[in-house]
């Protein structure tokens, strides 16, 4: 049997360049002790509905961001709902928001009839094209979707001046932004409704859960009359006479998940500094192949929910998904993105939205189609994602600069390789 060149990529028949131990490395959420602790404390002082761990937990959260109020919920996208129920949101208003972007930012205004207008991204932050939502302006918006897509904050001196100028509301959804700031501002401050996901892939997860975040006393209100029924009794406003119904959602979160998002709160900036150092040591040696990595401009600092870097043509001898096949048989865990394009989304596209929205003849809808957003869908197609590592060892992390390195050297090779047996197969 012929050894294998370790000088050539697997995929043109060498040896595999990762091959240390990732599970560790990899491994997301980390639980330990203090969690079971927490959950434990709770769970022997019997009140599982309603202890004061969750009113602790808001605390926390009011704390981080600078928030006046914060109200829990058991999972962002119901935080997602009350944020568009809380600005008054109509059956016809418009709203603008990005495509790339999880599905959560789009869909529970539905439920209030509100229509999703679908807008680019752009290219050096990955949010919303601050141009191409002024564009898509109609006597109809009302507001707009900020995302903050990986933990990198999207560009809000021109998103927050087109709000300013035009009138609109603004929901921030920070879930992937946790510990992110701008300009010397936390990340679900800068909205007029802010929401943060809880959920256990994120930076601050607890199993299940969201927050809801305002300064306004108004929208507060209207949240807690929506979801909150506890609540609503504490209220010293009017609105108290909706103690006994609510307005017919119940949205609280379970204190068992408040109990281990505090502990994991309280451990973010321990956990973002060591995803930091994995992410921007691998970000600087793929910068310096040609990659795009997204590294923050000097006025923001950066979390990494996720780790996506952009292969941009002619810098590159090979495309994207070229590059996943052969850097995956060396060894490396990566991907393509895994939100899909939601203008693309048979939702959308076969018109079953206006179902949920239940909205009748007088109110009209953007004819959504699958290649109206050109610039998204092709910088979509030119990303990778990576692992977020929190804990590579040196060794794992030189192997994945290794890996990138050997692949490249061969792209040509590789992707003549790869045509070939696509060819092959089809034929």
């Amino acid at each position: 049997m012929t050894e294998r060149n370790s000088n050539l990529p697997v995929i043109l028949g060498g040896r595999p360049t990762v091959t240390e131990n990732q599970e560790h490395a990899a491994r997301w959420p980390l639980l330990d002790s203090d969690d079971e602790s927490a959950v434990l404390d709770v769970m022997r002082a019997g009140n599982l509905s309603t202890a004061g761990v969750l009113r602790e937990l808001e605390n926390d959260y009011s704390e981080l961001t600078g928030r006046r109020h914060a109200l829990a919920h058991c999972n962002g996208t119901s935080a997602l709902l009350a944020a568009f129920w809380a600005i008054g949101l109509e059956p016809g208003d418009e709203v603008l928001v990005q495509s790339a972007t999880f599905w959560a930012s789009v869909s529970p205004m539905l439920w209030l009839g509100a229509v999703p207008v679908f807008c680019e991204s752009e290219g050096e932050r990955m949010g919303p094209c601050p141009l191409d939502m002024e564009r898509r302006i109609t006597p109809r918006t009302r507001a707009m979707v900020i995302t903050h897509l990986w933990g990198l904050p999207a560009r809000m001196t021109q998103l927050l001046d087109l709000a300013k100028r035009h009138g609109l509301r603004v929901i921030e959804d920070a879930s992937h932004a946790h510990g992110a700031t701008w300009r010397g501002q936390a990340c679900g401050s800068l909205g007029d409704v802010s929401v943060m996901s809880l959920q256990g892939d994120k930076l601050a997860p607890a199993g299940e859960g969201g927050m809801f975040l305002c300064d306004e006393d108004d929208l507060l209100e209207r949240a807690v009359c929506l979801g909150d029924i506890t609540r609503i009794a504490q209220l010293d406003t009017p609105a108290r006479r909706f103690a006994a119904t609510g307005f017919g959602m119940k949205t609280r979160m379970a204190p068992l998940s408040a109990a281990v998002g505090r502990v994991q709160l309280a451990k973010l900036d321990e956990h973002n500094q060591s995803r930091h150092r994995c992410i921007v040591y691998l970000s600087e040696a793929l910068q310096g192949m040609g990659f795009e990595t997204f590294l923050p401009p000097a006025h923001i600092e950066r979390v990494y929910f996720e780790f996506l870097v952009r292969c941009p043509p002619g810098r590159l001898a090979m495309d994207a998904p070229d590059l996943c096949t052969a850097l995956a048989q060396e060894g490396c865990l990566v991907s393509a993105p895994r939100y899909p394009l939601l203008h693309q989304q048979p939702f959308f596209t076969e018109n079953h939205f206006q179902q949920v929205a239940r909205l009748g003849p007088q109110h009209s809808v953007p004819d959504y189609q699958p290649d109206s957003l050109p610039f998204t869908q092709k910088i979509n197609g030119q990303l990778l994602k990576l692992p977020a590592f929190h804990a590579a060892s040196d060794e794992l992390l030189e192997q994945y600069v290794a890996a990138f390195q050997k692949v490249l050297l061969h792209a040509e090779q590789i992707t003549e390789c790869i045509a070939k047996r696509t060819s092959g197969a089809t034929s």
